[in-house]
């Protein structure tokens, strides 16, 4: 079997269990943190406890990289992930699905289950985004940032440089490093740690149906916990609904930020651009332009961003879903 040039450490079992524990753990405090911010704030106020939580949930990340330097403690990013989908899933079960409707109930149920599935074939299965086999260049890299050669020149041998040698350049030259993996990825969009692998050209379009699933999901869960809040009003408030609104509160927040990120994407996809392409686009000849602008008989050279890849959003779109 080839090798894609993704050099794989053996992962200790031990290991994994110790740092699935502590994001365990760290998901437990968390959502007690997040529970007694509901405790103590009135429920008709919803800003103030996810002020709050935005807070609490900061903090909580810059203790937690000080523990991870004096006691060297780490946690893995999809275990947290894993552990927060079970947290919400029980809570759901105990507290929030006796208030739904049937159709809310499957509908939730189904994105949870097809979450898990995504989530187990792109983390525990490692799916492969896109591996390529790499051959070191032969040229010398400094004579790249020779500012005297000539920009197509450059982009050609940059693009010899990163294909695979049993492949097209043309095809291939967007293939890029990624330095978490040591490995070169076609189609590199960026590191997922929450995935723990790579965004490449295999997976990205799985990645964008789990980044919609998660959404679609903490909006049930939202549209569910409401009920619960809007049925105990006036009411004492039991330990059932403040742990409906700790949860309600998480997920409002994770749909903002994934909302964003999910929108980022999107964009990316219309005018086929990665994101590491878009912020690092200054590393790749291709994507810049050079701008002659004369003032005063003089020749100013600037460099400006120009993406070659985007054929219009349709073309775009179709590349994308016929990968």
């Amino acid at each position: 079997m080839e090798n894609f040039g993704r050099r794989r450490k053996r992962r200790d079992p031990w290991r994994l269990i110790g740092r699935s524990t502590v994001s365990f753990v760290c998901v437990c405090l968390a959502q007690f943190v997040l529970y007694l911010i509901s405790s103590f704030c009135p429920s008709s106020n919803i800003i103030l406890p996810l002020v709050l939580s935005v807070m609490a949930l900061v903090g909580m990340a810059a203790i937690g990289r000080k523990f991870k330097r004096l006691f060297g403690l780490r946690g893995s990013a999809p275990a947290f992930v894993f552990a927060n989908l079970l947290f919400i899933w029980c809570a759901y079960a105990i507290v929030i699905r006796q208030a739904v409707s049937s159709l809310l109930d499957i509908v939730f149920n189904i994105e949870l289950i097809m979450l898990q599935i995504g989530l187990y074939r792109s983390v525990i299965l490692s799916g492969d985004p896109g591996f390529v086999n790499y051959k070191p260049p032969h040229e010398n890299p400094d004579s790249l940032s020779n500012n005297e050669t000539h920009p197509e020149e450059s982009e050609r041998l940059v693009s010899d440089q990163e294909c695979p040698s049993d492949e097209s350049p043309l095809l291939l030259q967007r293939v890029r490093y990624c330095k978490h993996c040591d490995a070169h990825v076609k189609g590199f969009d960026h590191h997922c740690p929450a995935f723990g692998n790579c965004i490449g050209q295999n997976n990205h379009l799985l990645f964008s149906i789990l980044i919609a699933g998660f959404i679609t999901a903490e909006a049930c869960y939202i549209l569910g916990a409401s009920q619960i809040l809007t049925s105990s009003k006036g009411k004492k408030v039991d330990w059932n609904e403040k742990l409906a609104s700790s949860t309600m509160i998480f997920s409002i927040l994770q749909v903002l930020w994934q909302g964003v990120f999910l929108a980022w994407h999107i964009y990316c996809v219309c005018f086929n651009i990665r994101t590491d392409e878009f912020i690092h686009w200054k590393k790749y000849p291709e994507f810049q332009h050079i701008n002659v602008q004369p003032q005063s008989g003089e020749t100013v050279t600037g460099m400006k961003f120009k993406n070659p890849y985007d054929k219009g959003i349709l073309q775009n779109l179709k590349e994308f879903f016929d990968k």
